[in-house]
């Protein structure tokens, strides 16, 4: 049963899609992942994927959506007496909200670090135009101030 059936959401059906994706993304633990504040509109996704190459990795934005893709080629050549580390594929995501810009990727020592931005929202004042009821020529006009902080 989905919490945005009621009759009362109307139109939040986007909501549920987005959530639906966080939970399918929660249910693999790997690769390992930090997120952190580096600024005040500044975050970094670091994933821990050592033994991949950077043509192992792939970054891609899809639908307000990072989708970070890692595939390992095997290797024929090599004959292991025990393995312990497995050439393993995988597939992580993370929604973005609106406006949200990665700005690169860099991989270092099995890191691969992902740099976002959040963008400042804009200030924009708005005269609104107030008539009256008896719509008369007079009329008087108000500014919208935003508040500051």
């Amino acid at each position: 049963m989905s919490l945005f059936n009621s009759p009362l959401l109307l139109g939040f059906d986007h909501f549920e899609r987005a959530l639906d994706r966080v939970q399918k993304a929660q249910a693999d633990g790997y690769p390992p992942y930090n997120i952190e504040q580096i600024s005040e509109n500044g975050l970094r996704i670091t994933l821990a994927v050592a033994g991949f190459s950077m043509a192992d990795l792939s970054v891609q934005i899809e639908d307000n959506q990072l989708v970070v893709r890692g595939r390992q080629a095997e290797d024929d050549a090599r004959v292991y007496l025990h393995r312990g580390i497995a050439a393993r594929q995988f597939l992580r995501t993370f929604v973005l909200a609106e406006g949200i810009r990665v700005e690169g990727a860099e991989l270092d020592n099995g890191l691969l670090h992902i740099d976002l931005v959040r963008p400042v929202p804009e200030t924009k004042v708005h005269t609104v135009e107030i008539r009256g009821a008896d719509r008369k020529s007079s009329s008087r006009s108000i500014d919208v101030v935003p508040e500051t902080n």
